[in-house]
């Protein structure tokens, strides 16, 4: 009995940590107390009743970095520090500028898996995998072109274009961590022994001193830059239709190389007057990045309290939306609109309530229903005749 006892607490440790990342979040949200002396991993959560929408927002994503530098590169990032609201969401997001022949340098995200998606230019990006192989996987994106980098792997961009780039990076941790490969190696505090590097290296000193979580898993060998590249974002989806609205996502399904790493996106195209309804999403939290337009934007937090939080959004301006919460958004502006949505989950599912309420198959009982709304029967009727 003790050694199955023994056995079930060895197999629990082991599950901890292969399934190890951001905590899953406990309630609804947890926004951050970013001066709190208190040290936790993450932040102290921030008093609920004291939470507002300006806690889910971060404005200035449409606002150039300053890229006059050796390197050509600006980082504009929005993590937690940034935008409170996304403490134990486990997503974030960056803007990256790039001047002509501009280079964001080899680099890993020790924490998060990284969705790419070019907005202005064109990129050459690539990502190397571990030892043995050490295989390099490289692309050039244009426009609308999106590239997955899987956590943890040595990866770049450089502009190959003829001008100025900009891209936009979502990313599975809301800390996701940078280490620059030559920074920590060349440049550490206090410095890596120069003999360790020379060997490392294969210099001399003076050198020195200047598989199934999803989809089953293709066989690494036959693995090509295509599998983590999808083209299109930058083509508008058609809004013909009762909402207004077209999603355009790059999952699993249609971007192979996501599978296992946690992170997705989609477009969201809106026409005036265009409303994403109500809806949840299961498995995954969600920063949205309006690209054109306003916005508004809002979700409920859940019983008792039922608050709804909201906030007009215009072109650069960030909100998130806490995992498996209803929420929405329609457009308030004088013309179309478009959004950008990264998601925490490869495959973070929708619910839109109207749908699975009133449009279920089966339908689900219509005296549950005109009870759960407190309406007649007739009502629910009527209701369900839509869907």
């Amino acid at each position: 009995m003790a050694s199955q006892v023994l056995l079930l607490v060895l197999l629990a440790i082991i599950c901890s940590v292969a399934l190890a990342s951001d905590p899953s979040p406990l309630q609804d949200f947890c926004v951050a107390v970013p001066n709190s002396p208190v040290l936790v991993n993450g932040f102290v959560c921030k008093d609920p009743n004291l939470v507002e929408a300006n806690d889910f927002f971060f404005s200035g994503l449409n606002i150039t970095g300053n890229t006059a530098n050796g390197l050509g590169v600006a980082v504009t990032p929005v993590f937690t520090t940034q935008l409170p609201g996304l403490n134990t969401l486990g997503i974030a997001m960056a803007r990256i500028d790039f001047a002509p022949l501009g280079v964001n340098p080899p680099h890993t995200h020790p924490r998060a898996s990284e969705i790419l998606t070019v907005l202005k230019g064109s990129l050459e990006v690539g990502f190397v995998t571990s030892n043995p192989g050490n295989r390099l996987i490289k692309k050039v994106l244009h426009t609308g072109d999106v590239f997955v980098f899987p956590q943890g792997l040595v990866h770049f961009q450089r502009n190959v274009g003829h001008g100025s780039a900009v891209a936009l990076a979502s990313l599975s941790s809301q800390n996701p961590g940078v280490i620059t490969i030559a920074n920590a190696v060349f440049g550490s505090k206090p410095a890596i022994p120069s003999d360790v590097l020379a060997k490392a290296f294969q210099v001399d000193e003076n050198v020195v001193a200047i598989l199934v979580n999803g989809f089953v898993c293709k066989d690494r060998n036959l693995v090509e830059a295509n599998d983590f590249f999808f083209s299109g974002l930058n083509i508008a989806g058609n809004t013909a239709n009762g909402l207004g609205v077209a999603v355009t996502p790059v999952f699993a399904t249609q971007l192979p190389g996501l599978n296992t790493l946690g992170i997705a996106m989609a477009r969201i195209d809106f026409a005036p007057l265009g409303v994403n309804p109500p809806h949840t999403h299961p498995r995954a939290s969600e920063i949205l990045t309006v690209l054109k337009g306003s916005l508004e934007v809002g979700f409920v937090t859940s019983n008792p309290g039922n608050r709804l939080i909201k906030k007009v959004l215009h072109t650069g301006d960030v909100f998130v939306f806490p995992q498996g919460l209803v929420h929405f958004q329609r457009n308030v502006g004088h013309g179309s609109a478009v959004a950008l949505a990264s998601l925490s989950s490869q495959n973070p599912g929708v619910i839109t309530i109207a749908n699975a309420v009133f449009g279920s198959k089966p339908a689900m009982p219509s005296d549950v229903l005109a009870k759960a709304f407190q309406v007649d029967e007739n009502v629910i009727a009527s209701i369900e005749s839509k869907f």
